[in-house]
Parts: structure tokens; C-alpha cells; sequence
């Protein structure tokens, strides 16, 4: 079976990609900060008979990342690592000449200082796999200027162009940057409280990850409604 290492896979996101890779037999290695409620999530992803390895802690912690990669050794191989463990910055989200410079701080070693220490620790077995890849979950606030959004859209920003480098460098993977939209997650809640607008499901844009794994294109980035385009 193949192996994943999702970040941020307790809640939202993280959680129904490990969930539908379950269901497709993937063994996992599943981080959150939360030891509960990561446990709820591995034990729905165990119900589909993978192997589901749960291991709480922070990804800005390079014990922790150690820890991820380790496990999935542990399993066999690693073909898949999923960068999805975000931080705002500032909850809910402000303008710029109010955010506070430790939550960029913050929001920059988590969605980009960590992500690329968990490449660069588990880069050895992707080489190793025969189909090795790498997800990072991007914002169209990488790509977009919405007001309040500047600290978070910076941070994925900078995920995008570290991906981007990333694939021209390490050629034989594949290096996918996807932006799911919006979603109604607790990120999302916590970003905007106040929003009445409903967001859809994050399982309601997972078959578009699957695609990615499935079809294999070229290294890039994606949106999630041209994967879930059926052409």
C-alpha cells in the first residue's frame, strides 16, 4: 500500500483527504496539534482496514517532523507528503496596519518555514518512491489582494514559490500547489466570524486531490474547480 504524511489532518481538509485516501488504501501518518481530536480522525480513517499511524505535536517542531517521516519509514515508503497545517497570523483576520508581527511571524514558520523543513527531512524517501509527490494547500490569497488577507495570502505566497522551485529542482517528483477555495472549516470560521455566507464541504472538493494522484500532470499549481472539472 501506498504511504501519506498529511499535516493539519484532525479537522476540515487534512481530515477528509486522510479519510478518502483511506478508503482508496492508503496507510497514513496523520499530525495535529490536538491528541482527541487527531484520534477521532485516525480512528474513521482505520475503520477502512489501513494501517494509520496518529502523531500529535506541532509541525514547527523539527522533533516532530522527525517523528512524521520516521513513522512513515516505519510503514515502508513514503509516496505522498500533504502540507495542509495552516496558521492565520491573526484570528480573525485584520488589515496590515494592524497585524500583529508575531502572528506573521507565526504564520509564516508555520505554513512556510515548516512545510519546507518537513520536505527537506522527508525528501529521501519521496526520492526513494516510485511515484513520489508533494501537495501543498495553498488560498487564492496567495494569488489575489482581499483586504484583511495580506499576512495569511503572503505566507501561502511564499508556499507557492517554494513549490514552484521545488518541482524545477527535484524533476523525477511531482510537486502540486492547490488552492481549494473557500471551505467551511474552522480556519475559515476563525478567519471571518462574521461571514453569513455558506461555504461548501471540504469533502466536496477531496475528488479533485484524488485526480491529481491519479492522473499524475505536470508539476504546477492547480484550483480546485479545474480538478473537478470532469475534461
Amino acid at each position: 500500500m501506498p504511504t501519506a504524511i498529511i499535516t493539519g489532518a484532525s479537522k476540515g481538509l487534512g481530515r477528509a483527504l486522510a479519510v478518502a485516501l483511506a478508503r482508496s488504501g492508503w496507510d497514513l501518518v496523520l499530525d495535529a496539534r490536538s491528541v482527541r481530536v487527531l484520534e477521532g480522525a485516525a480512528g474513521e480513517a482505520r475503520a477502512y482496514g489501513t494501517r494509520v499511524v496518529a502523531l500529535a505535536g506541532d509541525v514547527t517542531d523539527p522533533g516532530h517532523r522527525k517523528e512524521l517521516v520516521a513513522a512513515a519509514a516505519e510503514l515502508g515508503a513514503l509516496e505522498l507528503l500533504v502540507s495542509n497545517a495552516s496558521a492565520l497570523g491573526a484570528e480573525p483576520l485584520v488589515r496590515l496596519d494592524a497585524l500583529p508581527l508575531d502572528g506573521l511571524r507565526a504564520a509564516l514558520e508555520t505554513n512556510v518555514v515548516a512545510a519546507l523543513g518537513l520536505v527537506q527531512e522527508a525528501l529521501p524517501l519521496l526520492r526513494a518512491a516510485a511515484a513520489g509527490a508533494v501537495i501543498a494547500v495553498s488560498s487564492d490569497a496567495a494569488a489575489e489582494a482581499y483586504e484583511t488577507w495580506g499576512g495569511y495570502g503572503a505566507s501561502k505566497a511564499a508556499l507557492d514559490q517554494l513549490a514552484a522551485v521545488l518541482a524545477v529542482e527535484e524533476p523525477e517528483l511531482r510537486v502540486w500547489t492547490v488552492d481549494p477555495g473557500d471551505m467551511a472549516t474552522d480556519l475559515y470560521a476563525a478567519a471571518v466570524p462574521d461571514d453569513p455566507d455558506p461555504r461548501p464541504d471540504p469533502e466536496s472538493v477531496v475528488p479533485g486531490f484524488l485526480r491529481l494522484l491519479e492522473r499524475r500532470p505536470a508539476s504546477g499549481r492547480y484550483a480546485a474547480p479545474g480538478l473537478l472539472d470532469p475534461k
